[in-house]
């Protein structure tokens, strides 16, 4: 009766020791998610902010200055919920502006465009990157979310579920070929 108690109490510790094991796990990857959030966030204001800048530098046309500023405005200004269709707005925005090289070239001859462009690169280089960091966080928290013993023992708490950050983030070709 005694070696019996003994390997109850013994199978409940392995499993609570188990449980614990996997809510702090699951805690990480959401701390994970909102710094990962965090540094998605700072680069998609980045990008925004240097499209902003380009638009208002006077070194682009007019209507690629007002179409450019419009969107980066809008991203920047975005509430939460409308924010991914706000970001690929402006990712369709500088696939426009920047669809023939010669926008470009107006840009690196201008006094300070070579700074310019190569910033404006860099931010639209580093918004997938981010975006990509964000999601794979996102998705492994929940894959272990969906596991029953996270469900039934609500390990989770009062999280709420993860969601991707989905929007277009291809960049102009015009500025990746400029980066290679």
């Amino acid at each position: 009766m005694t070696e019996t108690l003994i390997w109850i109490i013994v199978v409940l510790v392995a499993i609570g020791l188990y449980l614990s094991w996997t809510a702090g796990r699951l805690d990480r990857l959401h701390a994970r998610i909102d710094a990962a959030r965090a540094a998605l966030d700072a680069q998609l204001l980045r990008r925004a902010s240097v499209a902003q800048e380009l638009a208002t530098s006077g070194v682009l046309d007019p209507a690629a200055s007002i179409v450019l500023y419009e969107a980066a405005h809008a991203a920047r200004q975005a509430e939460e919920e409308h924010r991914e269709v706000a970001e690929s707005e402006l990712s369709q925005a500088l696939r426009a502006v920047f669809a023939e090289p010669q926008q470009l070239e107006a840009v690196r001859a201008a006094p300070g465009g070579e700074e310019a462009a190569g910033e404006l690169a860099e931010a639209v280089r580093r918004v997938p990157m981010a975006r990509r960091f964000h999601n794979d966080a996102v998705g492994a928290a929940r894959r272990l979310r969906e596991h029953r013993k996270v469900r039934w023992f609500r390990l989770a708490g009062h999280a709420p579920f993860p969601l991707a950050f989905e929007m277009d983030d291809e960049p102009p070709t015009a500025l990746t070929d400029r980066v290679a």
